[in-house]
């Protein structure tokens, strides 16, 4: 493969080289909140498993509804949540019912308390429609039907559907792990002294959270000096406790910038460069069977090559169904500066304004403006084919908002 790549090729071959999602693991439902379904959730039963009455009132039968004016009932009892009337309703009465209760053999119409009058033991009720207020048996999922997709991300309505069926414990992927580490004598631990011509790590806290926040688990390496025997022996251990190893720094064409000749020494090197801007200088390869993603050093190049390569691949070894963010248009309110020839990306400002929605950048565009990507809520994104783009025109936008 070339070692420069076209973004959509780049994504693609990435995904293509990931063989599948990793292993499944039974977990209980209090710790499956954000985790992926790995087998379909297949309903044992009716829900709700009785027709049960939807509101608070008065349980009849559909023949006891005056077609005109009024009639009075008896009631011949009241019917809490979680109970059973025993008996059959007979003509001329009615049960008092509480919402959530089982419909009495007998009755399919509930009065709500609010439309009746109530005078010892007897109500007296007007005019409805036949069936309302009751809530049909498997209405809400059928028996043997599959409630919820293999793929899917659990959210808490997904946990709330699985404990309705008596399920306690669920198969999920295991969460998938990544190494971690960033590179250069540049680069500074927060929280320690900085020597002059230093800076501090930010892309290795970035991407640890972007990394938790699609559902992997981090292993931190910390911060690896420049010097090959160093950075070999690390990215070799790494290689053996992940499923994937992630780096930032040291993947462009300085003097220092070793991650590439490391990786080539030790595994593969599929490309190194991505038509793109910001972010072209990006390595992908393997250690043994480890996959391996060098990222740039400026944040916010980091992050972005984080968003459009290494983003999806997790989502796949995570079993995920869904592997890209949802885009659409919206109009520019500017005039942006585009080259043809390569992808760019800027970060933008998405909102909605006079029945469209409009886009303008956050000001200034270079690769280590991270405040870029904090004031900024999505990416306007400018393909290979386009030139400058006019005030008006509209443009590809894909927001930052994490997809399901």
């Amino acid at each position: 493969m070339a070692l420069m790549i076209a973004v959509r090729e780049g994504q693609e071959h990435i995904l293509d080289q990931i063989a599948g999602p990793v292993p499944p693991e039974v977990v209980p439902v209090t710790r499956a909140l954000a985790r992926v379904l790995a087998v379909d959730v297949q309903a044992p039963f009716d829900v709700p498993p009785a027709d049960n009455s939807a509101v608070d009132g008065y349980a009849v039968a559909s023949a006891e509804i005056p077609v005109t004016g009024t009639r009075e009932l008896d009631v011949v009892g009241d019917l809490a949540a979680g109970a059973v009337f025993a008996d059959t309703l007979r003509p001329g009465q009615a049960l008092r019912i509480m919402t959530g209760a089982p419909m009495p053999a007998g009755a399919d119409t509930v009065y709500p308390q609010e439309v009746v009058e109530r005078t010892g033991d007897r109500v007296r009720i007007g005019a409805i429609d036949k069936g309302v207020n009751v809530r049909m048996r498997g209405e809400d999922v059928e028996a043997g039907g599959i409630v919820i997709e293999r793929g899917t991300v659990l959210r808490p309505q997904e946990i709330g559907l699985i404990t309705s069926l008596g399920l306690w414990q669920l198969g999920v992927h295991r969460r998938p792990r990544v190494a971690l580490l960033s590179t250069g004598d540049e680069v500074a631990e927060p929280g320690t002294p900085r020597r002059p011509g230093q800076i501090y790590d930010a892309n290795r806290f970035t991407l640890r959270g972007s990394v938790e926040q699609c559902g992997g688990v981090v292993i931190d390496l910390g911060i690896v000096p420049d010097e090959r025997v160093e950075l070999t022996t690390r990215l070799r251990e790494a290689a053996g406790v992940a499923d994937v190893v992630l780096t930032s720094g040291g993947v462009s064409v300085g003097v220092y910038d070793l991650v590439k000749s490391v990786l080539a020494e030790l595994g593969t090197v599929d490309f190194w460069q991505v038509a793109m801007q910001p972010g072209r200088p990006l390595a992908f390869g393997h250690i043994g069977q480890t996959t391996f993603f060098g990222l740039p050093g400026n944040p916010v190049a980091s992050l972005l090559t984080f968003m459009l390569f290494v983003r999806p691949a997790l989502w796949k070894l995570a079993g995920r169904r869904r592997l890209t963010p949802t885009t659409w248009r919206a109009r520019t309110t500017e005039p942006l500066r585009k080259r043809p020839g390569r992808r760019e990306f800027k970060r933008g400002v998405l909102g909605y304004r006079d029945g469209d929605w409009e886009v303008r950048t956050t000001g200034p565009q270079g690769s280590g403006i991270l405040s870029s990507m904090v004031t900024g809520n999505c990416l306007i994104v400018l393909e290979e084919d386009r030139g400058d783009v006019a005030a008006g025109e509209y443009v590809t936008v894909e927001p930052f908002a994490e997809p399901l």
